[in-house]
């Protein structure tokens, strides 16, 4: 017998440690009774996650990340019976009016990356809230001067070792190298490559680029850090001398402004400028299409690539509009399916212990507890062996 299958289905059957959990919940039920409010890349290994959330007895009321909304998966949770407020957009204030229509179901416990939906809890407080898990390095920064006001546990899953090794050093890193092949078609062999940011994401970027053949520069503004660079072999000149000798330019720091349209005198010819970190403020995308020295703008639609043609004769190549380039484009994959599997079973268990009162507002945006990443790890390494 023959079935139809999907690539939701295809992930689902590879998230292995999620599945175990979901049978787990099945049982135990953590979050009977509670809404969980999600503001995260909606694409199929987050189907994984929430399925896993709704077997604990989870109502939930979702919405994605801008740019990263995959229509197919909004259907998919749609047709399991799943609020969902979200579309396929590169529109902040369209986006926001999703985020706001979570927040505004006042959700027993949100699950966060970025801060948007914190954020946007910290003005109008709700007393059900509970607390709940943020993501992302950026979020924690956005959100660590609202910890006063916030008051309540936010577990901060990008600070477990865990995420840190599997998913921001590896998957980060592989899945770039995969989307700048799979947006250009080009080869990496022989190439200049500067990476901004040496933190782990900047590891794993810097280490998949040489895997391939690349020469690869590293930028880093803290020199302790510049110099592990150095002592892992790669290239750390200095930040303009680095630039100008890039054929590629790897933006990955969780900070905005990293490359701007004052670097533009230093971009070599035929340079390609892509993101992989979590807002599209990396790169002054909007700023180099403005410049009064770009005349003309090659747009490929349908790869969702530009290319800036400058007056001096030169031109530059931005990918995905600045967007995390490993979820924009043609087919956009994200991290491999078992870092995500690790990085959403944290995600779970962190939610677990805030519904079961296990965490108070002492901790408010600290990281993942030491026990919960020992209980993964082992659960991993048992499925593994």
């Amino acid at each position: 017998m023959e079935n139809t299958a999907t690539r939701i289905d295809w992930i689902g059957n590879s998230c292995r440690l999620l599945k175990a959990t979901a049978a787990e919940f099945e049982s135990t039920r953590p979050f009977e009774g509670l809404t969980i409010g999600t503001g995260i890349h909606l694409e199929p290994k987050t189907v994984a996650l929430l399925t896993t959330l709704r077997a604990g007895g989870a109502g939930l009321v979702c919405t994605g990340n801008l740019n990263s909304t995959q229509p197919a998966t909004v259907d998919y949770l749609r047709s399991l019976g799943i609020t969902v407020f979200a579309t396929q957009t590169t529109d902040p204030a369209e986006h926001h009016r999703s985020l706001e229509a979570v927040v505004d179901a006042k959700p027993d416990l949100i699950l966060d990356n970025g801060g948007d939906l914190f954020a946007i809890a910290a003005g109008r407080p709700y007393a059900n809230l509970l607390g709940g898990t943020e993501e992302t390095t950026s979020g924690r920064t956005r959100l660590l001067p609202m910890r006063e006001k916030l008051n309540m546990p936010i577990l901060v899953i990008n600070d477990s070792p865990i995420k840190q090794f599997a998913e921001n050093k590896h998957a980060v890193g592989q899945s770039l190298f995969e989307s700048y092949m799979r947006f250009t078609n080009r080869s990496t062999n022989g190439k200049r490559v500067t990476v901004f940011g040496y933190g782990a994401c900047g590891k794993g970027t810097a280490a998949s680029f040489r895997n391939a053949f690349s020469t690869v520069s590293v930028v880093d503004i803290d020199p302790v850090t510049a110099l592990e660079a150095h002592l892992d072999g790669f290239v750390t000149p200095l930040r303009e001398d680095a630039i100008r000798s890039a054929d590629i330019l790897i933006t990955v720091t969780g900070f905005p402004g990293i490359v701007t349209v004052a670097d533009l005198p230093l971009i070599k010819d035929g340079a390609i400028l892509m993101n992989g970190g979590h807002f599209p403020l990396e790169i002054d995308v909007s700023g180099f299409r403005a410049h009064p020295d770009v005349v003309a703008i090659d747009r490929y639609e349908a790869d969702v690539m530009e290319t800036l043609h400058l007056k001096d004769g030169r031109s530059i190549h931005i990918l995905g509009g600045g967007h995390m380039a490993n979820l924009a484009g043609p087919r956009p994959l994200g991290n491999s399916v078992e870092s995500m599997d690790l990085g959403f079973t944290l995600q779970a268990r962190c939610l677990e212990r805030v519904a079961k009162h296990g965490a108070g507002p002492e901790s408010c945006i600290v990281p993942v507890p030491r026990d919960i990443d020992a209980m993964v790890a082992s659960a991993y390494l048992d499925l593994a062996r």
